[in-house]
C-alpha cells in the first residue's frame, strides 16, 4: 500500500473528523481506541450481555466524545451534522434496550461530564441539573438539605443518570406516588440538528400551545441530546409505614391494588409479586406463607401514614389478603437493591428478557395470562420459564414486569440471537393483542424498534414526521425507536 493510499478514503476522513471534534472538547476526551467504544456500546441489555458472553464484537461508535457542557454538545452536533454521521447519546450504559449500540457507527456522546447540580430552588423545590449528573450523587446532595428526588430504578446503582431517566421515561420503585420521569422533569434544554440549543417553558403546565417538553421525553436521543433538566424534588418524608400481605393468587393481589388506586389513597410502593417470583422471595423476608406476596410503604406526615396504612389493610383483606406484618415490608425495601447488584443480575448463557407492559386494570389480568400460557407453552421445548410482579400502579391500571428464562438456549449464537427474538415477538403480540403497550418504563431502544409500527398504527407516520422535521438527515441514535438509517455521509 502506497503513502498516498494511507491517507486517502475514509481513512482520511476520520483522522480529519477526530482532529475537529478534539478541537471542540480538548483531544484528552475524544478517543478512537475499540476497547473503549466496545465498551461504550454495551449496555445491561440481554443482547449486549451475550455478544460480549461470546467475545463477539458489539456494534460500535468510530468515536468517543465527552463534552463539557452545553455549547460543546452543540459544536459537535454541528460537525456531526456537517459530515452526516450518527450520534449517540450515551449516560451511564446502565438501559436495557440496546439503545447505546452503534449499528451505523459515528459519535458514542458521553454525556457523564455534564455532571453539575446547576440550581437548587427551594422556594419552588426545584433542582437544575445537568443531563449527565447520576441518580446517587444527586439524591446525597438533596438529603443534605432536607430533600429528595424521589426517582430511584432498579439502575439506580449502574450508573443510570438523569438524561437517561427523561429520555427513557424510566420509573423508579416508588414511582406509585411520585410519579415517573415524565411526571418529575420541569423543563429541559438540548440539543437538536445541526447544533441549535433549545430550552423548553419554565413549567409544564400551560396552555401555551403544544408540549414540546414531552415531545422530548421519551426520544431516546433520536430528535436531539438533552443537557440540562430541571426537576421536582420533594422533602424528605417524616415517617415511613410498612404492610406486607399473602394472596391465593396473583389476581385476588391485583384486585387489592386497583381497589387502593381507584380509592385514590397513594403508597408510595406496591409491589405484587406472582407464585413464581413469590417462591424466590420466600425464604429471603424470612416469613411463611403461601400463594404471592404483596409489600407496600406509605410516607410523609405520620397521621398521613397511619391513615393510609389502616385504608389499605381494609381493602387488602376485603380482596382476600392475609396480613404478614410490617416486617417483610422492611426487609423488601432495605434490599430493594439487591436483585440489581451486578453480581447477582442475569448473566448468559442464561437467555432472558423483560417484558413489560402497563394497560388498564381491565386488561391488567388478561394480558398475565395470554403471556404466561404462549411462553410457557409455545416454548416448552427449551424449557422457556415465566415469572412477573407489578411494581408501578396509576389511578387507571398498572404495569407488568414479566420475564422469560430459557436455561439452556441454542449453542449457536445465531440461533439463541433468533429465539430472544422470536420470544419477543410472541410475548409483544400477547400485549398488543389484549389492550397493553410495547413498554412501560425501559424504553423502546433497538430492541423493541420494530414493535413501534403495531403498537400505533396509522399514528406513526406523524411520528415519523417528527423525527424527519427536527433530524432531516436521520443522525440523531438511528435505529432506535423504530427509525431507520441515517440518510447518508459525506
Amino acid at each position: 500500500m502506497t503513502s498516498a493510499d494511507a491517507v486517502s478514503g475514509s481513512a482520511f476522513l476520520r483522522g480529519h473528523i477526530a482532529r475537529e471534534l478534539a478541537a471542540v472538547v480538548g483531544p484528552e476526551h475524544v478517543t478512537t481506541d475499540p476497547s473503549v467504544l466496545q465498551e461504550q456500546a454495551a449496555d445491561w441489555s440481554w443482547m449486549a450481555k451475550y455478544l460480549q458472553y461470546r467475545e463477539l464484537d458489539l456494534p460500535s461508535a468510530d468515536y468517543s466524545v465527552a463534552p463539557a457542557n452545553t455549547a460543546e454538545v452543540a459544536e459537535v452536533v454541528r460537525i456531526a451534522s456537517e459530515f452526516r454521521i450518527p450520534v449517540v447519546p450515551r449516560g451511564g450504559g446502565s438501559g436495557t434496550q440496546g439503545g447505546t449500540l452503534a449499528p451505523y457507527g459515528g459519535i458514542s456522546l458521553d454525556l457523564t461530564r455534564l455532571n453539575s447540580i446547576v440550581e437548587l430552588d427551594e422556594e419552588s423545590l426545584v433542582v437544575t441539573v445537568g443531563a449527565g449528573i447520576d441518580g446517587p450523587t444527586l439524591e446525597a446532595a438533596l438529603n443534605a438539605r432536607g430533600l429528595t428526588q424521589a426517582h430511584y430504578p432498579g439502575s439506580y446503582h449502574l450508573g443510570a443518570t438523569v438524561g437517561g431517566f427523561v429520555a427513557a421515561r424510566g420509573s423508579g420503585v416508588v414511582s406509585t406516588k411520585y410519579g415517573k420521569a415524565e411526571d418529575q422533569v420541569l423543563q429541559l434544554e438540548a440539543v437538536v440538528p445541526p447544533g441549535i440549543i433549545v430550552n423548553t417553558l419554565t413549567v409544564p403546565s400551560h396552555a401555551a400551545g403544544p408540549d414540546l417538553l414531552q415531545t422530548f421525553v421519551g426520544s431516546e436521543g433520536t430528535l436531539g441530546v438533552i443537557t440540562q433538566v430541571a426537576l421536582r424534588v420533594d422533602p424528605l418524608p417524616a415517617a415511613r409505614g410498612f404492610l406486607s400481605f399473602s394472596f391465593p393468587d396473583i389476581f385476588a393481589g391485583i384486585e387489592a391494588g386497583r381497589l387502593i388506586m381507584t380509592s385514590r389513597l397513594r403508597p408510595s410502593v406496591i409491589r405484587l409479586y406472582d407464585e413464581a417470583d413469590s417462591l424466590k422471595l420466600r425464604d429471603w423476608v424470612g416469613t411463611p406463607f403461601t400463594g404471592t406476596l404483596m409489600v407496600l410503604m406509605c410516607d410523609g406526615d405520620q397521621r398521613l401514614v397511619d391513615y393510609e396504612m389502616a385504608a389499605i389493610t381494609a381493602l387488602a383483606e376485603k380482596a382476600g389478603g392475609t396480613s404478614l406484618g410490617p416486617d417483610v415490608g422492611r426487609i423488601w425495601w432495605d434490599g430493594k437493591y439487591e436483585p440489581y447488584a451486578k453480581g447477582k443480575l442475569p448473566q448468559p448463557p442464561l437467555l432472558y428478557g423483560t417484558l413489560d407492559t402497563v394497560a388498564r386494570f381491565t386488561a391488567i389480568p388478561k394480558i398475565y395470562r395470554a403471556r404466561k400460557k404462549a411462553i410457557e407453552e409455545r416454548f416448552a421445548e427449551y424449557g422457556a420459564r415465566y415469572t412477573a410482579h407489578l411494581s408501578h400502579w396509576y389511578d387507571w391500571g398498572a404495569m407488568i414486569y414479566d420475564r422469560f428464562y430459557v436455561d439452556e438456549p441454542p449453542t449457536d449464537p445465531a440461533e439463541a440471537m433468533a429465539l430472544h427474538d422470536e420470544l419477543w415477538n410472541v410475548g409483544v403480540a400477547e400485549a398488543l393483542a389484549n389492550g397493553g403497550t410495547i413498554n412501560d418504563h425501559h424504553g423502546v431502544g433497538m430492541k423493541l424498534g420494530r414493535f413501534m409500527r403495531p403498537q400505533y398504527g396509522t399514528a406513526f407516520p406523524l411520528i415519523q414526521g417528527i423525527k424527519d422535521a427536527w433530524d432531516p438527515d436521520g443522525i440523531m441514535n438511528p435505529g432506535k425507536l423504530g427509525f431507520g438509517a441515517p440518510r447518508g455521509g459525506r
